[in-house]
Order: structure tokens, then sequence, then C-alpha cells
């Protein structure tokens, strides 16, 4: 027994511990390896206006992608289009990434308009679902109003960008140009025929089974997309990234809008009361955020701000209504025009303009009738509120005395110099003068 833990003394002991950790490690080894080689697709849903906020979406989950060592990433599209200078960063990192990138217009009856149309073709591989379509790519100004000369410049920038891409990612560019030229579209069939679209799928499921052995080059580099018992990750936005991608909603922005001039106005009627003008003036600055990002009429704003300017003169002037009827006109023009006509997509719903118009219509009535009743309403706090009011002289005034009137003791004077009020005698105040009533006998 000595000579058998001598042995396990000079380093066997050692040997057996080292040999039973590599043959465990052999043993589960497969498991483990089995568990890493699962493919990792990456999923990130564009809904609504492309924004800012969108960008800095696409940025986290690119950037989240690259962590997770994501095969590929797709991008479930479904938008009106948005701010150029978003769609041209999103549309530098889709074309920049190391990894290939799958745009998939979806679900049933989602669209690829303007900006989309820019980002779905720069994708490596395109797809649809059925009931989609992707055109309208012509460009609007975000405050309207380009003269001739610059529109047309505007217009050429675009479709060159647009051939670019196109002519990069191997796609119609005929298409593509009139697409930016003439605001043309295509069906996801027509898409798959005009060679625009590589991939016509009904959903998810039947997309990864579409894009199992398809090859992408990248950098030289040839990736084959294995999409078998792939483990899709849907990237989350997160709270910031959704209530900014909400702001940009022409709705909401415009509800936003009233809802900030009205609180504003209202504080104007009523100083001191702080929550209209303190919730307005935060409505106002959220609804001009959101309407950077969209494209507004720059008049039709202007024409909104007329109809407030008309609204509180109507209450310093008297016009008979026509300063209202004008502010009515002015507020139901601006909100038709407030988002740019050529955007297509992208507009104020008519229940939303009725409903604006309507509320606005009500309140200033309201706060007109308000404000003209409180100009001819009798004072009832301070020192002009006693005018008028019966009281008794306390001592005799001579002209000057006192006088008890409203639970008070004052000094008073007699209006007349003349007329002598002796005490016990109800007097009637005139004015005031400072903090001296002025007086008279009451007639009996």
């Amino acid at each position: 027994m000595g000579k058998v833990a001598g042995r396990f003394k000079n380093g066997e002991l050692s040997k057996v511990f080292i040999s039973f950790v590599l043959t465990g490690f052999l043993l589960f080894s497969p498991f483990l390896s089995v568990k890493g080689e699962v493919p990792v697709v990456e999923l990130v849903k564009i809904e609504g206006t492309i924004s800012p906020a969108t960008l800095e979406y696409i940025k986290k989950a690119f950037g989240y992608a690259k962590e997770r060592k994501a095969q590929f990433v797709i991008i479930q599209l479904d938008t009106p289009g948005g701010l150029d200078i978003s769609m041209r960063e999103i549309i530098k990192l889709i074309m920049n990434a190391d990894f290939p990138v799958v745009v998939y217009v979806a679900p049933k009856g989602a669209r690829a308009a303007s900006a989309g149309v820019f980002i779905a073709l720069s994708s490596h591989i395109l797809a649809m679902a059925p009931g989609t379509n992707i055109g309208a790519a012509h460009p609007v100004s975000l405050m309207g109003g380009m003269d001739k000369d610059m529109k047309e410049k505007v217009v050429n920038d675009a479709a060159a960008y647009i051939r670019s891409i196109a002519e990069k990612r191997n796609r119609n560019v005929e298409w593509a140009e009139k697409a930016v030229r003439e605001s043309i579209s295509a069906t996801a069939e027509e898409a798959l025929e005009l060679k625009i679209a590589d991939i016509i799928a009904e959903n998810r499921q039947e997309l990864l089974k579409k894009l199992q052995g398809k090859k992408i080059l990248i950098d030289g580099k040839q990736i084959t997309l294995n999409t078998r018992d792939v483990e899709v990750d849907f990237f989350q936005p997160g709270f910031k990234d959704r209530f900014l991608q909400r702001l940009a909603d022409p709705n909401l922005a415009y509800i936003l809008l009233m809802i900030g001039i009205w609180g504003i106005i209202l504080e104007f009627f009523n100083p001191g009361i702080l929550l209209p003008g303190i919730a307005g003036a935060i409505c106002l600055i959220l609804s001009f955020f959101a309407l950077q990002l969209l494209p507004f009429s720059l008049v039709g704003l202007l024409l909104i701000i007329l109809a407030v300017i008309l609204f509180i003169l109507e209450t310093q002037i008297t016009s008979y209504g026509a300063l209202t009827i004008g502010g009515v006109i002015a507020l139901t023009l601006g909100s038709l025009m407030l988002i740019e006509p050529s955007a297509i997509y992208l507009n104020i719903g008519w229940e939303y303009i009725l409903a604006g118009v309507g509320v606005s219509v009500f309140l200033f009535i309201f706060i007109i009738s308000y404000a003209i009743k409180a100009q001819f309403r009798k004072p009832v706090t301070g020192e002009e509120g006693l005018v008028g009011m019966v009281g008794v002289a306390r001592t005799d005034l001579t002209p000057t005395g006192k006088v008890y009137i409203h639970g008070e003791l004052w000094n008073a004077k007699s209006h007349s110099h003349h007329q002598i009020i002796n005490k016990g005698e109800e007097v009637e105040v005139v004015k005031s003068d400072g903090m001296r009533l002025i007086v008279q006998k009451k007639e009996v």
C-alpha cells in the first residue's frame, strides 16, 4: 500500500485526473458543438415611415447580428417611404454589411414605396409576399414648394442613385429609374417577372425554404445560405425606438399640433393655470419633431398659424364673426395642405381633420363667449368689487370718516363736500380711491 501511494504522489494521480477530464470532454463535446453550430438568422421589422428612429433601430440590429455571428439578416419591410437622409444611411449599412441582407416585403397587403423601394433594391436578396407591391419612388420635398429646376435636380440625383443600386444588385435598371421618374409600381408577381424581386414567399417559413442553398458574393467571398434548422431571432425595438417611430405618423403629428395650439391659447386666456401651457408647449415641440420627418407643406403650416392669429384677433376686434369664419377656413385648408399632396401614401385622415377643425371651432366659441362675459361682468373681488355695495357709517363723515362694508372697516370720504353723513346712516360706495372709498348717502 505504501508503494502504491508513493507512485500516485510521484505524479500518476494528476495524470489519471487529466485523463478523466479529457475523456469527459470528448464524450460531451458532440452535444456542445451541435448546439453551437445552429445557424442564427436575425429578423428586423420596419413598419411605417423611414425616419432617424428607423435608422437607429437598424444600426442596433446589425450590431447585435454581428455579435451573435448571424448567418444573415431578414428585414421585413412595410413602408410608405420617409426621410431621404435616413434611407441613404440604411442603404449604406446594407451595402457595406459583411453578412447577407434579405429584404422581405410582407405581410400580405404591405408595400415598399418611395424610400422603401431604394432599401428593397439594395438588399442581396429581395423577397415579396403575394398581395404586396413595390414602386412609386418619385422624390418628395419635406417642405414642398421646390421650383422646377430644383425638382429636376432632385429627381436626377434620385434616378442616378437608384440606377447604381440596381446595377450593383443585378436588378432591372430601366424599371428602377422609371419608379423614380414616373412613379410606376409593380405587384409581387410583376416584380419577379421584371427581375426586380428574387423570391415570392407566402410566409417566413416558405421564405427560409426558398433561401436554402442560395449563393451570395460579399467582398469576393461566396456565402452559401443554410436555412435548415435555423434559429430565427427577432430583434425587438426598444421603448425609445418605438416611441420615436410612432411620432412619424401624420395623423399623430396633426393631433399633437392641434393640442399644442389650443394648450397655448388656453394659457393665453387664463394666465397662471400653467398646465395647458406646459402641455401645449410639449405637444408643439413633439409635433414639430414629427413634421420634420414627414413631407409637410410650409404653406399648410402657415395657414394653420394664420387661423390661430385670426382666432385671437376676434377677441380684440369687433368683426361680427368675419375673423372667426376666416380662421375656420384657414384652419381647414391648412389641415388639408399640411402634408405634401404628392406623398400619396402619407396623408392626414379626413376623420382627424374634421375632428380637429370641429373641436377647434367649439373651443374657440366657448373661449370667446367666456371672454365677452368676463369683460362685462361686474367685479366681485378687490376694491372695484365694492362699488355699488351698501354699508353703514361708523363715524360722521365731514367729509371723511369710517364706514363698515362687507364685513370690513374702511376709510371713506363723502362724494359731495356739501353732504354730511351722520354716524349710523346707510351709505353706498361710488368708487374707490386707493385704499379709501368714496361713498354717498343711500337713496331711500
